[in-house]
């Protein structure tokens, strides 16, 4: 079976480059043929489909490869962007049989000695498991994630054919630091094909969660849970972008969205431990017995606590562009780690500061809705030599993997909940009054020394 994963993984992945090997070719042949250009388009979409098709085949690390792409891979064409946006909910589940022998060997007996019932249709299926509902002999009513059997032995071999493809995808994106976010994938998939580590994961977001009332997380069943099968509390509620659902629960698709960015703020900036996965199948949205919102978190087996370097320097990089202080955007690009070493400091620096210019000129009511009108407006006009050499001289920070892509999740949600809603003038407001509430309770612990006001508050003065 491994032999016959290689062959097709390695097959489609000559195919696509062998295309856009001789798609170059014929560019540099007739750089100025019409038909030449207008077939870049062409190959594009017909390469999207074949990288759709091929994990769609092959399952398991692909689909979730696909999955990761087409939320973070903004160097991508837009065709593949909407071709692996499919694979979101396009999971098929695995037989029962298959899923029957790997839950009954996981927990060393038959599973009616478990479960009073257990329902053979999964109410779930993803790329490296599947969630089926059952009842417990105490009545309980539970949810039962288990992964898919050999799934960590494919996903190495998986993992090695990756190596292979970002060596060859150097020569076409030349940002440094590539074979880190291979790195940080795997570490990704290590963790959720962990199901121990889940359930720790949880518990630890139980506790960041439990002065909230109107986060609900769910409990794991320890005695039925192992690194094989994770077995929780069933969540009710309705998923977070069923804008009609939540309507006829009498629940403001605006508050929502409030509600969403304000526990995700808090998250990154205070308790510095995230929900990296917040895609909207893991969202549910139930009605408080006063009206209010209460966000029900699932799947935190991709959970990451959040490095300090990356938490201080995108503060900084908000707050100076919020403040138009070009200063603190400069040193928070500095402080989270994207820059090389190497790097060409003059270019970098000017690349920068046309940057920042460039930000602080677009017209953007919400961070999660760019138009891309506006976004094409970033372009700061350096030739082809200087990009090359500007990529070069990124790193890629340790810890950014989740954290982009955790962003990138939260600002689709909203920006699908609620497109008027600006997000850093939800959650920065809310986030300052927390952090002000623990500067004063260190200074209280520590007397003498005064409070530390936040550094991003929004009546703070620009810093010099």
């Amino acid at each position: 079976m491994w032999r016959l994963r290689l062959v097709l993984a390695l097959w489609c992945l000559w195919r696509i480059a062998a295309s856009y090997f001789l798609q170059r070719r014929l560019a540099r042949l007739f750089p100025r043929s019409a038909r030449v250009l207008q077939r870049w388009e062409r190959v594009h979409a017909k390469n999207a489909r074949r990288l759709r098709s091929a994990c769609l085949r092959l399952r398991g690390v692909y689909i979730k490869l696909g999955q990761v792409l087409s939320v973070m891979g903004t160097f991508l064409p837009d065709c593949y962007v909407l071709e692996l946006e499919q694979l979101q909910d396009a999971v098929p589940p695995r037989p029962w049989r298959i899923i029957e022998r790997a839950l009954e060997k996981s927990l060393g007996r038959p599973l009616h000695a478990s479960f009073a019932r257990f329902s053979r249709a999964p109410i779930a299926a993803a790329s490296l498991g599947q969630v089926h509902e059952a009842t417990l002999h105490d009545g309980r009513r539970v949810a039962v994630k288990v992964l898919y059997p050999g799934i960590r032995q494919v996903m190495e071999l998986d993992l090695q054919v990756l190596a292979l493809a970002v060596r060859m995808a150097r020569r076409a994106v030349p940002i440094g630091q590539l074979e880190r976010m291979l790195e940080q994938l795997r570490e990704m998939l290590a963790r959720e094909t962990d199901l121990a580590h889940e359930a720790e994961s949880i518990a630890q977001m139980r506790d960041a969660t439990a002065a909230d009332a109107d986060v609900v997380v769910p409990e794991v069943i320890a005695e039925l849970s192992n690194g094989e099968v994770l077995t929780m509390t069933f969540m009710e509620g309705v998923k977070i972008t069923d804008v009609a659902g939540l309507s006829a629960h009498g629940l403001d698709s605006a508050a929502v969205a409030t509600k969403l960015v304000q526990v995700f703020f808090r998250a990154i900036f205070h308790d510095r431990f995230f929900h990296a996965d917040p895609h909207p199948g893991n969202l549910f949205v139930q009605r408080g017995d006063k009206g209010q919102v209460r966000l029900v978190m699932l799947d935190l087996g991709s959970a990451a606590a959040l490095r300090d370097n990356l938490a201080d320097g995108l503060m900084a990089v908000i707050a100076g562009a919020l403040r138009h202080d070009e200063a603190s955007f400069m040193r928070g690009i500095h402080t989270m780690g994207f820059v090389s070493r190497s790097a060409d400091r003059e270019l970098l620096s000017r690349s920068l500061h046309a940057y920042f210019e460039r930000i602080l000129s677009l017209e953007i009511r919400d961070f999660a809705s760019i138009a891309r009108s506006e976004s094409d407006k970033l372009d700061i006009g350096l030739d082809g030599a200087e990009v090359r050499k500007l990529m070069r001289a990124i790193e890629y920070p340790l810890g950014w993997f989740y954290l982009e892509r955790a962003m990138l999740l939260l600002f689709g949600v909203v920006a699908r909940l609620a497109p008027e809603l600006n997000l850093i003038q939800v959650g920065f407001p809310y986030v300052a009054k927390l952090m002000q509430a623990r500067a004063v309770s260190g200074a209280s612990a520590s007397p003498g020394r005064p409070p530390e006001a936040p550094a991003f508050a929004p009546s703070a003065a620009p810093s010099r």
